[in-house]
């Protein structure tokens, strides 16, 4: 990374945390942490547990696009996927590095670089068409329940261009594949011997998911059970919590959530970002600003709690490998 895109990424980072501090002033700091208090141990190793089943349903969307890989590696997928979403959740690498985590972790085992990387193309494709699916939910029911208050007019036009971003980044993804791929072989031609080649085999892997339809469309539904399955989990948490707040009004704020991270993804952790926007929508249905500000805070120590360790593990593994 060179030096601008640091500074870019830390300004992002410090920007993002003093939004985050300021709206815990404006809620109240008391107010928050008797909120996430509120959860107990037993809701909180609750919401830990479902969240492991989240990864798991993660990695069998990415096992179905992989070619040659069988349902006894599902454990590894499962594996790679955490690693993934631990280094996105809270190392400062935003998305990019994520990905290049749970790649590298599949490498470690074996698994055939143009594999990978194929089918890291197809699972994110499909993961973002399910994503669409559950933001235009989440977007059709705000819209249901929006009344004439100035604030809550003012995130129609915010929803719906959340949801013009994610077409946009869902088609410039699924159209700029092959171009990409041969314009990294034709670059990498003259930086490095075999690039081509890799290229090319990433290309014939990538073409031979999509000869595969059942398996496009498994990916997809296993990626859409995520998506839900997680906004589930928050609904879980607020129920620990004493919170009364219906399913659907959560997962229509997940799914708004999710999408406002997904735009934001240069912001590492959406720090900042989510923490406005839970204050912002929770409200809408009846959930506390305090309650959905606790919430938030309540997913970043969930995604420590299992980041930590997977990442632990993942780095003496990548040690061991060194001085082997």
């Amino acid at each position: 990374m060179n030096r601008p895109a640091r500074i870019g990424l830390l300004l992002a980072t410090v920007i993002g945390l003093i939004v985050a501090a300021g709206a815990v002033g404006t809620v109240g700091l008391v107010q928050v942490g008797a909120a996430m208090a509120s959860i107990g141990w037993l809701g909180m190793a609750s919401f830990v547990l479902w969240s492991g089943g989240v990864l798991g349903l993660l990695g069998m969307a990415w096992v179905a696009v992989a070619p040659s890989e069988t349902a006894d590696r599902l454990w590894l997928f499962v594996w790679a996927r955490t690693t993934r979403e631990a280094a996105t959740d809270i190392l400062p690498f935003s998305q990019l590095g994520g990905l290049v985590v749970g790649a590298r972790t599949l490498a470690a085992f074996g698994v055939p670089q143009s594999v990978i990387y194929a089918s890291m193309i197809a699972d994110l494709t499909t993961e973002m068409a399910a994503q669409l699916i559950f933001t235009l939910f989440g977007v059709g029911v705000l819209l249901l329940v929006l009344t004439h208050a100035a604030v809550q007019q003012g995130l129609v036009p915010l929803a719906l261009g959340g949801v013009g971003a994610m077409v946009a980044l869902m088609l410039l993804f699924v159209f700029a594949q092959r171009p990409m791929l041969k314009l990294a072989g034709s670059l990498g031609a003259r930086l490095l011997p075999g690039s081509v080649a890799a290229m090319a085999a990433v290309r014939d892997q990538l073409d031979a998911i999509y000869r595969e339809p059942r398996r496009v469309i498994a990916a997809f539904l296993f990626n859409l059970a995520a998506w839900l399955a997680s906004a589930t989990g928050a609904w879980i948490a607020l129920w620990f919590m004493g919170s009364q707040v219906p399913l659907w009004a959560v997962l229509m704020i997940e799914a708004l959530i999710f999408t406002l991270r997904s735009v934001a993804f240069a912001i590492p952790g959406a720090i900042g970002v989510q923490e406005a926007a839970y204050v912002l929508i929770g409200p809408l249905v009846g959930l506390p600003p305090a309650t959905a500000l606790a919430l938030s805070l309540l997913k970043r120590a969930r995604d420590v709690v299992i980041a930590v360790p997977a990442l632990l593990v993942w780095q003496i593994g990548e040690y061991r490998r060194v001085v082997s």
